[in-house]
């Protein structure tokens, strides 16, 4: 309940405005609360598109006397076109103005106003457009309802959400690319406003892979109550109105404790082919998760990775993670592919861009033997190490850039050192992955002798460590000064070009940039 206090002392006694929420739709759904409110009103207020037929009037009806003074708000434009100067907004903005005027008269006559809206009236309902215009000049009080969603999770007896599990509720009028992504990245989802928008939405929940979970609810708790399963409604032949919604219930309910040979664990088997999903999870933690890759990890039944990258992931009930240690890529790729090849939905959990230095080459290497080629594979891509660390300093990669592993335990020194004499040659901006660890501590200095003939002493170098993390540092040196004991396993090194400039701004900050445009010879 949200409250504004009456006006001081000395200023006119006004009537009092109320928000009051009917709920979803059927009669015995409304509060005590909102009965008492209508009851007590002298003035009931409510929205209705041009045909006049008002749903909040209808829910509340057995509850409205003769003597009411009743306003029906009605709006100018629903979905169709307008002539107004302003256009939909415009007409739409005058349209409230005009309304709160009109409710404004009977308060300042000392009426209560009730304002009554179905489902609850700060929850996508038009009551808020009276609140925002009425409640700071008012003494207002907002009565809550039980809004659609929570009926249609009712309805349908499924959990909208448990434990740490998001539930992200979405407009259908959203773009389709938005509706998408958004899908994809959260455990549990309600989209409303459907009717025209439809189509895009059911789209929406098939390329972001949560059809098969997707619920469709029409009209909850009203006459004309329809459940279904979303897949099931044709956007073609179907008629699909406004007050629907689509539900993606709890993941944590569906993977609930099943008796070992119940009906719902065999119903629940893996059957068919599983896959393989290699996901980035970017240079640290989930401020760099791309939401497709975020879905991956909620979809998944089990998750195969390198402990410290598994550590990224939240802990979620009916997921088996299977953690090993950095030194057996091929191992980790054979067991997620078996596990897939018993029906199960896999995902490789792999730091950075599972593409650059990572897992995906060795899941892709194993997946292209026998007996593992049936098994479908699919590459996420992540932030990676190198992008992440040069937007932290800057833009030292604006310019042709090339990336190479320091590390020599899978391929000779004297392939780095040729690949470093030919990037530096070509006067390439270098990022430098794996540049030194405890058992590696001689690269980095090797590398500084060699890069130095062909740069400036005074190259920019940029060393970023922990990006991301907690740790996290960002250095720029001179190539002459760089010390190979600064480095470790979790620093990555950016070397200028020969065009790459380091300015110091106002704020005594460094910046590290390479101009796009190149001079020249």
């Amino acid at each position: 309940m949200s409250e504004q206090q009456a006006p001081g002392p000395g200023t006119q006694t006004t009537g009092r405005l109320y928000g009051v929420g009917l709920g979803p739709g059927d009669p015995s759904l409304m509060t005590v609360k909102a009965v008492q409110v209508i009851a007590g009103a002298d003035v009931i207020a409510y929205h209705s598109a041009r045909h006049g037929r008002s749903i909040a009037r209808s829910i509340a009806a057995e509850h409205l006397r003769a003597d009411h003074i009743e306003e029906a708000l009605v709006y100018p434009v629903t979905t169709e076109s307008t002539d107004h100067p302003g256009g939909y907004r415009g007409a739409l903005d005058d349209f409230y103005e005009a309304a709160a005027a009109r409710l404004a008269a009977h308060l300042d006559a000392g009426r209560t106003v009730a304002v009554i809206s179905e489902g609850d009236p700060l929850f996508y309902g038009s009551y808020q457009h009276m609140h925002k215009r009425l409640a700071h000049r008012y003494p207002t009080e907002v009565i809550p309802g039980v809004t659609s969603i929570s009926a249609a999770a009712a309805r349908l007896g499924k959990p909208l959400a448990e434990a740490d599990e998001v539930l992200t509720i979405l407009p259908g009028t959203l773009p389709e690319e938005e509706l998408t992504a958004r899908l994809a990245a959260t455990d549990t989802a309600v989209v409303m406003k459907l009717g025209r928008t439809f189509p895009t939405v059911r789209r929406a929940m098939e390329r972001s892979g949560r059809l098969p979970e997707a619920h469709y609810v029409e009209r909850a708790t009203m006459a004309g109550e329809r459940t279904d399963a979303l897949a099931a409604i044709d956007p073609e032949t179907d008629t699909v109105p406004y007050f629907s919604v689509t539900v993606v219930p709890s993941r944590v309910a569906e993977q609930s404790y099943r008796a070992p040979g119940s009906e719902a664990d065999e119903a629940t088997a893996p059957s068919g082919p599983g896959e393989v999903v290699v996901v980035g999870t970017g240079p640290a933690g989930p401020l760099w998760l791309t939401p497709e890759s975020r879905g991956a990890l909620a979809a998944a039944e089990d998750l195969v990775g390198y402990t410290t990258y598994l550590d990224r992931v939240p802990v979620r009930p009916g997921q088996q993670r299977h953690a090993s240690d950095n030194k057996v890529e091929s191992e980790r790729a054979e067991l997620a592919l078996d596990l897939a090849r018993r029906g199960r939905k896999v995902a490789v959990v792999s730091g950075g861009d599972p593409g650059v230095f990572a897992m995906a080459t060795a899941v892709v290497e194993v997946a292209s033997q026998d007996p593992y080629r049936s098994v479908p594979v699919r590459v996420l891509p992540g932030v990676t190490a190198a992008n992440a660390a040069a937007a932290r300093a800057g833009a030292p990669l604006g310019h042709d850039y090339a990336v190479i592993s320091l590390s020599d335990r899978l391929k000779p020194w004297e392939v780095i050192a040729e690949r470093l004499h030919a990037a530096a040659s070509a006067d390439l901006a270098l990022a430098l992955y794996n540049p030194g660890s405890r058992s590696r501590t001689w690269q980095v200095g090797k590398a500084r002798e060699l890069l130095l003939e062909h740069r400036a002493p005074d190259t920019p170098v940029i060393l970023a460590r922990d990006i991301g993390g907690p740790e996290e540092s960002v250095r720029t040196v001179r190539l002459t000064d760089l010390d190979p004991t600064q480095v470790d396993m979790r620093t990555l090194l950016i070397v200028g070009s020969s065009q790459t400039q380091a300015v110091r701004r106002d704020d005594g900050t460094e910046v590290v940039w390479t101009p796009r445009r190149y001079p020249e010879k």
